[in-house]
Parts: structure tokens; C-alpha cells; sequence
């Protein structure tokens, strides 16, 4: 953009007044304490940045800080006639040493004084205003004058002749003992602040201890996750073919059972909860109906796999997997644990709606908390239902042999047990089970006998 003619405002006199308006706030951006960056370089960008506005209102302006700016970037010039005086000074000083003359020693040394202090003094005052600011030189100064009013509050108010005058009434002989009792005091609270500090340092390891737990814990489910989803993963690829359908040959059924039975003692409850649901929603639990010369399970007809009770044969027998198995408070709704063995199992607050436990051996189980909403424990009729049995078959007609084994088992504070299952558990739990039931077992006759 063209320069414009400043024949106007060399006309009237007086620049004209610059409007806030007109700058813009990237053009001072670092702006020091005085309107100016003290280091040169950014001064000059600053400089350059001022004259891209190329307007007549601004020249003054310019020209005025230019200036000052090189005014204040001008380095300290010391005359040489100052340099000769200074040494001149110190060997009239030297001088009087030399000869012992009091008079022209003194001379040189307050001579030598004055001239270095007019040297040096431009250039302290300037490097005072460069590394410290207003505020913190108002700040020292302020501090010093509070230091000096402490200390004429206390030279002329009479305090301290008050404080000199009890001072010379203590017998400092008798206080030596004193002495010795705050020495013994700072060491007991050296020994106060050690321990402080050990305490400090040990809930600062406790917590860290906690910390790296709850990493080690975090890290422990996600393998285990990936440990689990593994398994899901390999099972699937070993008992399907490639159209999806059951292909499990006896060695495979072997290996799934093995794999199974690996994976289930080496994870926690949850885990073997999520591995139980798996293998139940995916039939490899239920006993399913084979084709006699093939092994194969045989279609339903409904788009499942048919299901054989009495003669079916599961792709994975649970077998002993889960005594003594930890599943408190997991959930387990829809699983089919039929002829599992979970003697001593902890299934304590379990989550079991529409879990099938016929046939299951609950020896000394705890159930307590448990959700039983439409559990499974028999088939048939609760009046003829009677437990598993090592000799006799199973008749899922009457229940004669299908019902689960629930002696000694505690069924404390069970949720929605139905009215069929707590005819059964009273007439075969024994004394022990039928003391723990909820609503009493009064009027059901005890089949177990003891």
C-alpha cells in the first residue's frame, strides 16, 4: 500500500493522537515492563511489526519509541579520563600504604571509592530495572522499611531496655540446666519428626502396595479374559465342521473335556460361571440324541439338536470339575448342571433362575442367598421324585431317581424357591437342610430318615 503524504500533519503542528483502535494486539504481543521488549532483536520485530501499519496518525508515535528504544539499547560507554583517575587513585592509595602516611592513604582510597562508584553505579542501576521488576523492587524496598520500623519500634518505645533489663535479672547459671531440658526437648521432637516421617513413608508404600494390587488384579482379569476367550475359540473349531454343525468323535470329546477341565481350575468364579453359560446355551452340557452307527447328534426337527435324557450323550461330561468350586455370587440362570458333581461347591448368593441341577450331587452345597426362581432339582412330581441313584435308572416320567442329591445342604435366606422345590428338598434333605429352609418343612414327611 502506498505511502501517504504526512504534508497535513506537518501543517498543524502536533501529531495526531493514536486510537487504540488502530493497533492490533499482534503488533505488542510481548511487550515488556516499559512498552518494550528489552532484548534487541525482539525490538526490532516489534519496530517492524509498528511500521506495517503505514498510517500518518502513527508516525509520530513510531519515531518517538524508536528513540527511546535505541536510547535504552545503547550500551554503557565509560571515558577513559575515568579509567585514568581510578588507577591514579589506587596507586595514591598503594602509595600511602607504602609509607605509612594516613593522610594520603585515606586520599587515594576515598578518591578510588567515589570514581568507581560513579563507573559502576549507572551500570547496577541498570541491571537492577532489567532483573527485577517494579513490583519486586517495591516489594524489597517495602521490606526494608518494615525491618527498620521493627527496629526503631523497638530502639525508642522502651522495649528493648525492658528486654535488656530482664535479661541481666536471669541467672544465666541457672538457666544452663534449662539449656539442657530444651536440648533433650528438640531431641524428642527430632525423634517425634523421624517418626512422623517413617509413619508418612509407610502409608505412602501401603498405598503404593495397593496401587500396584489393583494394577496386578486388572492385569489378572484381562488375561484372563483373553485366556477364556481362547478357549471359547478353540473348543468351537474342534467340535464344529465347516458348516457349523456338531462333529464331535470321541477323541474330540476327550480333548474338549481335558481342555475344560484345565481352563476351570486355573480361573476364578466368574470365569467358570462365563465358560458354564457358554458350554450350556451351546448344548455341550445338555446329553443329546445320536445316531447309532455315526455318534452324531441328530436334529430336532426345530432347528436345534434333539435332546435324550435317558440315553444322550454330552460333548462335554462336567464329571468332577466343580466340587469344591468357588461360584459364590456369579451368575448361572439357564445353565444345565444335570449330574455334575458339586459336593461342597459354594454357590452362596448365585443368581440360579431356570438352572437344571436334576441328578446334581449338592452334598454339603451352600446356597444360601440363592436366587431359586424355577430351578430345576427333579422331574416328574415332587411326591414321587426321589434322589439320584448309583443302580437304579432314572424314570423322568415319575421322577423316581431323577432328583438332585441335597442332603446337608444349606438353603439360608433362598430367594423365590417354588413350593414343588421346597416339598423336595424337606423330604430328601435330611434334618440338617430341612432346619434351614425357608417356611419350615412342616407336615412334608422325611423321606431321607436322618
Amino acid at each position: 500500500m502506498p505511502i501517504e503524504s504526512n504534508s497535513n500533519s506537518s501543517e498543524s503542528g502536533k501529531p495526531e493522537p493514536v486510537l487504540e483502535d488502530n493497533l492490533q494486539p499482534d503488533d505488542f504481543e510481548d511487550v515488556g515492563e516499559n512498552g518494550f521488549v528489552p532484548d534487541e532483536l525482539a525490538t526490532q520485530k516489534a519496530l517492524s511489526a509498528v511500521s506495517a501499519l503505514q498510517s500518518p496518525r502513527n508516525t509520530a508515535v513510531l519515531q518517538q519509541a524508536r528513540s527511546i528504544l535505541q536510547g535504552r539499547t545503547q550500551p554503557l560507554t565509560v571515558k577513559p579520563r575515568a579509567l585514568l583517575f581510578i588507577f591514579v587513585a589506587i596507586a595514591i592509595t598503594f602509595f600511602g600504604i607504602a609509607i605509612n602516611n594516613w593522610l594520603i592513604g585515606m586520599s587515594g582510597t576515598l578518591l578510588a571509592l567515589l570514581i568507581s562508584l560513579a563507573v559502576l553505579l549507572p551500570a547496577v542501576i541498570n541491571g537492577i530495572r532489567n532483573w527485577f521488576s517494579a513490583q519486586e523492587r517495591a516489594l524489597f524496598i517495602a521490606f526494608l522499611g518494615l525491618v527498620a520500623s521493627l527496629i526503631g519500634f523497638v530502639k525508642f518505645s522502651g522495649l528493648g531496655d525492658r528486654i535488656l533489663a530482664v535479661g541481666r535479672r536471669i541467672n544465666w547459671e541457672a538457666s544452663g540446666t534449662l539449656a539442657e531440658w530444651f536440648g533433650a526437648l528438640g531431641q524428642i521432637l527430632i525423634a517425634v519428626i523421624a517418626v512422623y516421617v517413617a509413619w508418612r513413608q509407610y502409608v505412602i508404600s501401603k498405598d503404593l502396595t495397593i496401587q500396584q494390587n489393583l494394577l496386578t488384579v486388572q492385569q489378572n482379569i484381562i488375561t484372563q479374559q483373553q485366556t477364556i476367550d481362547s478357549y471359547f475359540q478353540g473348543v468351537s473349531d474342534l467340535v464344529l465342521d465347516e458348516e457349523g454343525l456338531l462333529e464331535d468323535w470321541p477323541q474330540e470329546r476327550m480333548i474338549a473335556e481335558g481342555r475344560t477341565a484345565a481352563i476351570l481350575s486355573s480361573v476364578d468364579g466368574s470365569g467358570k460361571a462365563k465358560i458354564l453359560r457358554f458350554l450350556s446355551r451351546s448344548k455341550l452340557l445338555t446329553p443329546l440324541k445320536r445316531d447309532r452307527h455315526l455318534g452324531r447328534a441328530i436334529l430336532d426337527g426345530n432347528g436345534g439338536y434333539a435332546e435324550d435324557r435317558k440315553a444322550g450323550l454330552r460333548v462335554i461330561d462336567l464329571g468332577v470339575m466343580l466340587a469344591g468350586a468357588d461360584l459364590g455370587g456369579t451368575d448361572l440362570r439357564w445353565t444345565d448342571l444335570s449330574e455334575a458333581n458339586l459336593v461342597r461347591a459354594d454357590l452362596t448368593g448365585c443368581d440360579l433362575v431356570k438352572a437344571n441341577l436334576s441328578r446334581t450331587i449338592l452334598y454339603e452345597a451352600k446356597l444360601d442367598g440363592a436366587d431359586l426362581n424355577g430351578i430345576r432339582l427333579f422331574y416328574g412330581f415332587p411326591e414321587t421324585a426321589s434322589p439320584r441313584s448309583r443302580t437304579e435308572p432314572p424314570n423322568y416320567q415319575t421322577g423316581e431317581h431323577t432328583g438332585a442329591v441335597v442332603e446337608d445342604v444349606n438353603f439360608t435366606d433362598v430367594q423365590r424357591m417354588s413350593e414343588a422345590a421346597r416339598y423336595y428338598c424337606c423330604a430328601w434333605g435330611g434334618e440338617k437342610t430341612r432346619g434351614t429352609i425357608p417356611g419350615g418343612c412342616e407336615g412334608i414327611p422325611n423321606k431321607l430318615g436322618k
